[in-house]
């Protein structure tokens, strides 16, 4: 069996990583797109179409696609970040991070009593994974904190040298809105965005934790990571659906 915290391992060091995004309750496509090489699936549990008990089963496909499976949680709070770890996912993104005592009170949330944090031991599931022992529980775990209000922008710099934090990841619409766009993608703040996202990535450099952004698709993940993130994730299942839909409806007319 692989050694459980080398993903965590990758992420510290600050490598480049490629990830996809899932908001679709379909444990079997999941376990499809996880076999394909990506270095981790992440299940959107804020925005996506998934329940706790979906959350679960896709991470499991995740597993038997063999790739690392990460969750994205509803919100900064002990309760789904320990009910996501204890299904089995690899790391969490937090959303909506404006300090860095936010940031440390989702690490907090994240670690066992033992290593100065607050979550509850019953990993139902994670420690087929990781652990049991919470030391290598908190040793393959990862925490990131996304950056996507100005508040959060404002503090980056602090967020990112929270204690125990191992990176940051942008949401690019809700950044996009804190910068004064009108709507995700608004190409009238497109200079304050690029600017923003300069930012955090050279704030999770002097911090040496990983910088992670979504992208909208494979060549903007790599030109994201040109530009010093560390960890990309692309589109989503259900994007992909469509544009793949709609590509072949048009074909079909010809």
């Amino acid at each position: 069996m692989a050694d459980p915290t080398d993903f965590a391992r990758r992420v510290r060091a600050r490598e480049r990583i490629l990830g996809y995004w899932v908001v679709l309750a379909s444990p079997v496509s999941t376990e499809r797109l996880a076999r394909l090489g990506w270095d981790y699936v992440c299940l959107d549990g804020q925005h996506g179409l998934l329940g706790y008990s979906d959350l679960l089963q896709n991470l499991m496909a995740v597993d038997a696609g063999g790739s690392a499976g990460m969750v994205r949680v509803e919100a900064n709070d002990p309760t789904p970040i320990g009910r996501a770890l204890d299904a089995g996912a690899r790391g969490i993104i937090v959303p909506l991070v404006d300090s860095a005592e936010q940031a440390a009170s989702a690490v907090r949330a994240a670690r066992y009593p033992t290593s100065g944090g607050v979550r509850s031991y019953g990993p139902m599931r994670s420690a087929l994974r990781i652990g049991p022992r919470p030391a290598e529980a908190d040793a393959g775990t990862v925490v990131l904190a996304m950056i996507e209000t100005p508040e959060g922008l404002r503090n980056v710099e602090e967020i990112c040298a929270t204690p125990g934090l191992d990176g940051v990841y942008v949401g690019p619409s809700d950044l996009c809105l804190a910068v004064g766009g009108a709507y995700p993608g608004d190409p009238a703040v497109a200079d304050e965005f690029e600017a923003a996202l300069a930012r955090v990535a050279r704030a999770a450099a002097d911090a040496g934790v990983a910088a992670g952004i979504h992208t909208s698709d494979g060549a903007t993940a790599a030109r994201r990571l040109g530009e010093g993130y560390t960890l990309a994730t692309v589109a989503s299942d259900l994007t992909h659906l469509e544009q793949a839909s709609a590509a072949h409806l048009e074909q079909a007319k010809g």
